[in-house]
C-alpha cells in the first residue's frame, strides 16, 4: 500500500475499486536544505504511481500540499520556486496532464472563473491556442500553473 493512497474496503468485505487519496503526512522538522531532497523524493514517489495530474498538484502544490507545509516562509517559498527541483515537479505535472487527457479525471470537483481580459489579449490567447492546436481551457489552465514574480502583479 503507498503512502498516498489507502484501500477502501467496500460493505461486502472485498477491495474498493477507487483508492481513496490519503493526504501526505507531515514531516517532523526537516533541515532547509534536506527539505528540497525531500520534496524532490516524495513528488518522484508518487509521479511514478501515475495518479491524475489533478491529485499530483493537489499533493504537493495545492494549498495543503507538501511543498506549502514545508516552506512556510514566504521568501523560501519564493526561492524554492525558482529551483531546479520546483522546475522539475512543473514538469511532472506537464507530463500528467498529457496523459491526462487518454485518462478519466480525477474526482475532484471544478471551480469556474470569471476573468475580464481585454479583446486583443483574448484574441492573442486564442491564437496561440489555436497554434499549439490545444484549447483555450488547457492553455490558460497552463499558464495559471507557472509561477510569476510579484514584481509583475500589480497592486489593487
Amino acid at each position: 500500500m503507498s503512502d498516498f493512497h489507502q484501500q477502501a474496503i467496500n460493505p461486502q468485505g472485498g477491495i474498493a475499486t477507487q483508492p481513496q487519496p490519503q493526504t501526505i503526512q507531515q514531516p517532523v522538522a526537516i533541515p532547509h536544505g534536506d527539505r528540497r531532497q525531500e520534496i524532490q523524493r516524495i513528488s518522484a514517489e508518487l509521479f511514478r504511481q501515475n495518479p491524475d495530474w489533478v491529485t499530483f498538484f493537489r499533493e504537493i502544490l495545492g494549498i495543503e500540499g507538501i511543498i506549502r507545509r514545508l516552506f512556510t516562509n514566504p521568501d523560501e517559498m519564493d526561492a524554492f520556486e525558482q529551483s531546479e527541483e520546483y522546475a522539475q515537479i512543473q514538469a511532472m505535472v506537464a507530463k500528467l496532464r498529457e496523459r491526462s487527457k487518454h485518462q478519466t479525471e480525477s474526482n475532484e470537483p471544478t471551480r469556474v472563473i470569471t476573468v475580464r481580459l481585454p479583446k486583443s489579449l483574448h484574441e492573442s490567447l486564442r491564437a496561440e491556442a489555436h497554434h499549439r492546436r490545444t484549447s483555450m481551457n488547457q492553455l490558460c489552465i497552463s499558464k495559471l500553473l507557472q509561477i510569476i514574480g510579484n514584481e509583475l502583479v500589480p497592486s489593487d
